[in-house]
């Protein structure tokens, strides 16, 4: 009986430390650095965005939210979703002149270092397009939306 006790025992002991091991793969100065920017934050999932990049989802004041660091615990990216009513005017007059007639089909924040960017998928007539603009109203990207069919080519 002592034998069976002690298999599982050990069996129990090594998926304790496989699991702390996995746990302590996120770099203490990322988490660190985290809880201090996102104070309040819920639900918090980790993983890795490539490489060199840990990536926490996570919800906040009802938002949902994703935020990227380093491996030095350097915050680089937030994006959340937001609303039609959200988007500034500056951005909004943007997107009229530009987008005349245009309905809007998602909006969503990037924050960097560098400011607010408003990324927007806007459809005029048959044609959709992925659109950034920065708070102040400047368009810096505007590209179609290729459909499924085109990106298996």
């Amino acid at each position: 009986m002592k034998n069976i006790v002690l298999v599982i025992a050990a069996a129990t002991l090594i998926s304790v430390t496989a699991c702390a091991q996995n746990a302590k793969d996120l770099p203490a100065k990322v988490k660190t650095n985290f809880d201090q920017k996102f104070k309040g934050a819920q639900k918090v999932k980790w993983g890795k965005e490539n490489a060199t990049e840990w990536e926490a989802e996570f919800t906040m004041n009802n938002k949902e939210y994703s935020a990227n660091f380093n491996a030095n615990g350097t915050w680089l990216e937030t994006e959340y979703k937001i609303g039609e009513k959200e988007i500034p005017v500056a951005v909004t007059k943007t997107l009229v002149k530009e987008f005349p007639g245009y309905k809007l089909l998602k909006s969503e924040v990037s924050e960097t270092a560098k400011g607010k960017v408003f990324e927007l998928e806007v459809q005029t007539g048959k044609t959709k397009m992925e659109v950034a603009i920065n708070a102040e109203g400047t368009l810096i990207k505007k590209e179609p939306v290729k459909d499924k069919s085109e990106e298996k080519d």
